[in-house]
């Protein structure tokens, strides 16, 4: 019996990639650096954002990423709001609620940017644990999982992990939690599965009803 329900954020409940891409571009433009592309970004959402940005600007100096991270983060408290939830997603929370799972959240968004979330969506009381990127290694580091498990109080084999990318896949995989890939965000489906996804949903409507009869 599948209890918890552990979810990414950024592609999975939310639909942020053309707000993560705007601000980074900003944030390039006001650090005087070439920007990355959209493509490039998306392939690298899911990972914690230091090490996002590491990962696009691997030949700048530290100074220079530390600039780029300090200017994003200005821009994306005003533009936070533009990211909105995919379809279906509400809904289905509330769903997996009345049927009995606690629900957490594994995310490379900061505390702030997940506490923003809750509060604009009226979460307060939806998730019964949150592990973000201020607390933890970024993904694949099981940390997050392995925390989650702990706080809960549940085994792995009584939690899943659901996500949109490889680093959800591999972090759950780290902490022996089967995963449950979705083809709405980021990743395709190819390397989902490759990963080893143990499933693929193309819309939460089809992902609710499949972890309701795990329950």
């Amino acid at each position: 019996m599948t209890r918890l329900a552990i979810f990414d954020v950024d592609g999975t409940l939310l639909d942020s990639l053309g707000v993560i891409h705007d601000c980074l571009r900003v944030a390039c433009q006001g650090a005087d650096t070439v920007p990355p592309s959209r493509k490039d970004v998306g392939r690298r959402v899911g990972l914690s954002f230091p090490q996002m940005v590491a990962d696009l600007f691997p030949d700048q100096p530290r100074r220079k990423t530390d600039e780029i991270i300090a200017r994003y983060r200005i821009c994306f408290v005003g533009k936070a709001g533009e990211a909105t939830l995919y379809p279906g997603v509400a809904d289905g929370l509330m769903r997996l609620r009345r049927t009995g799972f606690q629900l957490g959240l594994a995310t490379g968004k900061s505390q702030r940017s997940v506490e923003r979330m809750i509060a604009m969506n009226g979460w307060e009381k939806m998730f019964s644990t949150l592990q973000c990127a201020d607390h933890h290694p970024s993904k694949p580091h099981p940390a997050m999982i392995q925390t989650a498990l702990r706080q809960t109080g549940f085994a792995a084999d009584e939690a899943i992990m659901i996500g949109d990318t490889t680093y959800d896949v591999a972090t759950a995989r780290a902490a022996d939690v089967d995963c449950i890939g979705v083809t709405w965000g980021y990743h395709d489906a190819h390397s989902l599965k490759e990963a080893g996804a143990v499933a693929l949903f193309d819309d939460f409507a089809s992902l609710t009803q499949h972890l309701e009869s795990l329950a």
